[in-house]
């Protein structure tokens, strides 16, 4: 009876940190990677066709076009969406969206402060710098704050 009792509770000493990690790791590779709609998910194994994918695609365009200019870079494609987001709604929507796409994708943290900025002056722009520094947050180390200031 004893030596059942020891060979079962050998046996789960075994099997169960295998399952554990086994566990963890695919519940892990179904992380949201693409943002807040959750629609799109990136596991392990469409990374890398994905890359591919745009590679070729990329390639073809490339080949297709000839002279034309190379895609935008990420960060200036967000500070064009977050200017228009700022005169469509007002500067605390954008500067949340902001936050959440340097969270989301943190490659876009150096370049957080500058468009911040960017949104500081916009704001300066649209609703004068009295209202526009009301809307300040301490997003990108204050620096809409001196978009704000520096526009005023």
């Amino acid at each position: 009876m004893n030596h059942s009792a020891r060979r079962i509770g050998r046996s789960l000493a075994l099997v169960l940190p295998v399952v554990l990690v086994l566990s963890g790791t695919l519940a892990v590779s179904a992380v949201p990677w693409a943002g807040q709609d959750g629609t799109q998910l990136l596991t392990a194994s469409t990374a890398s066709s994905a890359m591919n994918a745009s590679a070729t695609n990329a390639t073809s365009a490339s080949d297709t076009t000839g002279a034309r200019a190379v895609s935008r870079a990420p960060q200036d494609v967000l500070r064009d969406r977050l200017l228009a987001e700022l005169q469509e709604k007002d500067p605390g929507t954008a500067l949340t969206h902001l936050q959440r796409e340097v969270e989301n994708r943190p490659s876009l943290a150096k370049h957080c402060m500058s468009i911040a900025r960017s949104l500081g002056a916009a704001a300066v722009r649209h609703y004068g710098p009295t209202r526009a520094q009301s809307f300040s947050r301490p997003v990108c180390d204050t620096s809409f704050a001196l978009g704000v200031m520096r526009a005023s």
